[in-house]
């Protein structure tokens, strides 16, 4: 990462400090649902009868260490076999699409997702940790969807 765009990531944690929020279901379920940036929405799956068909529900904002973070839990999590894509992609950042691209694609010899036109899409992943990724789990790119009813058929149908 720049150093110009460390530093202004650690100027947004002081100015806009934001809470890390993941939320824990039923471990033995398959399901990981990750509402990018739609806090409301993941409020209302965490309070829904649905959190007892997931695993684990939470955001993601970040290209980078964001995504790096998903992957070690998703792959450190035999159960989880399918992630649902949903709420709106952070703009600027895009983690969403960079994690549709690091899902088809992988990364390059640098970390970098190959095909993401995220600002900073360089990851600390190693390539092991990416192909267990790619093969563990299925992605079900609901993006854009906030939503909570035109979830519940695909929370539901794939625990």
């Amino acid at each position: 990462m720049n150093p110009i765009a460390e530093m202004a990531g650690e100027l947004c944690k002081i100015l806009l400090p934001i809470e890390d929020r993941v939320y824990f279901g039923d471990s033995k379920s398959s399901v990981a649902v990750c509402t990018l940036s739609s806090m409301k929405l993941l409020e209302e799956i965490v309070s829904s009868t649905l959190m007892t068909k997931v695993n684990i529900a939470g955001r993601l904002l970040s290209e980078n260490k964001g995504i790096d973070l998903l992957v070690r839990h998703v792959i450190s999590d035999g159960n989880i076999r399918v992630i649902i894509l949903c709420g709106r992609d952070t703009v600027g950042h895009r983690p969403g699409h960079s994690l549709l691209c690091l899902h088809q694609n992988g990364m390059d010899f640098d970390g970098k997702i190959i095909g993401s036109k995220s600002p900073d899409p360089i990851l600390s992943l190693t390539n092991e940790e990416v192909s267990r990724f790619q093969n563990q789990v299925r992605i079900i790119d609901k993006m854009g969807e906030t939503d909570i009813s035109n979830l519940g058929p695909e929370i539901g149908g794939k625990n």
